[in-house]
């Protein structure tokens, strides 16, 4: 009998793992996830760091220099995140105009609110004022048959409806960086759970002034936060009450 040609590669023979090499691929997995982790952490420990009441206060001081409404605008956000407000979701009677909840209390909204009355600007008189004369036309989502001055203008739907009407609103969509936002720019973000929320557009702390920060009430009182894209933009307005 002729034996079989075997047609194909040259079998090899198994060979021997090398340990080294196994070790240098495990040594080398770890240091880049010490790395990563460094890196990581090191940037959170660095914003954590910067945000403090003295760079607050140096942050003011440099966006008093400037004359613009927004500057204006950050300027009584950032006061706000040393208030000692607490998160606070409940229905509160307030007097009108120029009424408002507890101090210690409040929610996005209020933040939102509060900072534009420091400028003289009472959002509750504006959007009532509105929705008595075109309240169907303001989002119909609370089974509401008139106009209610203790909580329409605390609902961000009912802020965004009103900036836009006052011609304020800048396009927002899903390619926009955070260039495209100006200091005092009242930004509206749609969270994981649906809910609407608001907050108003900041400079970064000391040698990262030039960044677009946002102070918001996410939970946790007003913050001073580097999270202005962390979140759906779902809109952007630019009011300054004329």
């Amino acid at each position: 009998m002729h034996a079989i040609e075997y047609i194909g590669p040259r079998p090899q023979k198994p060979t021997k793992k090398s340990w080294l090499s196994a070790w240098l691929m495990v040594v080398m997995v770890v240091v880049g996830v010490t790395v990563v982790a460094k890196n990581f952490a090191d940037k959170a420990l660095a914003d954590y760091e910067k945000v403090t009441d003295n760079k607050v206060t140096e942050t003011i001081a440099l966006l008093s220099k400037a004359d613009s409404f927004g500057h204006d605008l950050a300027v009584a956000a950032l006061e706000r995140t040393m208030a000692g407000v607490s998160y606070d979701p409940d229905y509160y009677e307030m007097s009108y105009p120029n009424g408002d909840i507890p101090a210690t209390k409040g929610l996005s909204s209020d933040m939102v609110i509060r900072s534009y009355r420091q400028l003289n600007i009472d959002l509750q008189e504006l959007v009532h004022e509105d929705m008595k004369v075109n309240f169907r036309i303001y989002p119909q989502l609370w089974n509401l048959r008139k106009p209610n001055s203790n909580i329409d203008h605390r609902r961000v739907p009912n802020l965004q409806r009103f900036f836009s009407r006052q011609g304020a609103e800048i396009k927002a969509d899903e390619t926009k960086l955070a260039e495209d936002f100006m200091f005092g720019d009242v930004v509206v973000w749609r969270l994981t759970d649906a809910q609407s929320h608001i907050g108003i557009v900041v400079p970064g702390p000391g040698a990262r002034g030039d960044e677009r920060w946002v102070v918001h009430n996410i939970g946790s009182g007003p913050k001073w936060e580097n999270s202005l894209l962390e979140y759906q933009v779902i809109g952007q307005y630019r009011f300054t009450g004329e």
